[in-house]
């Protein structure tokens, strides 16, 4: 005997008896309650809750500060790196000259010992090492010598006012010089955290064609480039002045349109 169909809301069956439609259904509703001592409640992205630390909300001002202001000539030509090219070059050399670590320094000193011990009248046992001279005093005083032949200066020292005078040093000393991004890169070559500059007093041989290619595009690109000491860092303001100085130009450029039209 077929379904009769009831009123809305109910289900009459072959028996005649009728169900509500609500108490019939597989899935039942169960909504969830996050008023005081209901569910918990669920997980949200809070970072725009959360305050950055204090040192970090400096490091970005400081930042933002720099963009604005405009920097003189002997600040702003740390800016001025040379390209990925040359730097990997550059440091695939240098990484040649890395000075001694602890360990191999007390072993070399060691046998040194051992062999003055078999033979006292031995003024100097084996090659004497070449290696990479860092720190900001050493550095300037074999420059101001004339000893260096190659100075790598790092673009973020802070503060950078240490830093200024080693350029105008090696341009008066004729000594090529560059500057490569991130002191750390330079302080791994030295085995320390970081490195303000690195200097090379000698090299090899087998180095001497990659080195004297790398001074003379140095020697051009810094030393003799009178433009890169005169240019101004200028100030890069925020979106907002951006847009402000645009539409600004726009208008004076509509009135210089409308006058030349009259």
């Amino acid at each position: 005997m077929p379904k009769k169909v009831a009123k809305k809301g109910k289900v009459v069956s072959a028996t005649g008896g009728a169900k509500s439609s609500s108490s019939n259904s597989l899935f039942k509703k169960s909504p969830r309650n996050f008023r005081i001592g209901g569910d918990i409640q669920p997980k949200r992205n809070l970072t725009r809750f959360v305050k950055w630390p204090k040192y970090i909300r400096i490091q970005r001002q400081k930042k933002i500060l720099l963009m604005r202001l405009k920097q003189p000539p002997a600040l702003n030509q740390f800016a001025h790196t040379i390209d990925k090219n040359q730097a990997q070059t550059l440091l695939k050399i240098l990484a040649k000259y890395s000075p001694e670590t602890t360990k191999e320094k007390r072993d070399r000193l060691k046998a040194e010992a051992e062999a003055k011990k078999k033979n006292p009248k031995a003024e100097h046992v084996g090659p004497k090492p070449v290696h990479l001279k860092y720190g900001l005093n050493h550095v300037t005083t074999l420059v101001e010598e004339g000893k260096a032949k190659l100075v790598v200066i790092a673009n973020d020292v802070d503060p950078l006012e240490i830093m200024v005078h080693l350029p105008a040093l090696c341009i008066k000393k004729e000594i090529p010089f560059c500057i490569v991004k991130g002191k750390t890169r330079l302080g791994k070559l030295c085995h320390t955290k970081n490195a303000t500059c690195v200097a090379l007093t000698e090299f090899k041989n087998e180095d001497m064609k990659d080195i004297t290619t790398l001074q003379n595009n140095f020697k051009a690109e810094y030393n003799d480039n009178t433009k890169l000491r005169k240019d101004w860092g200028e100030g890069v303001m925020g979106i907002k002045n951006q847009h402000m100085m645009a539409k600004r130009a726009k208008i004076a450029e509509m009135e210089l349109a409308k006058k030349a039209n009259m």
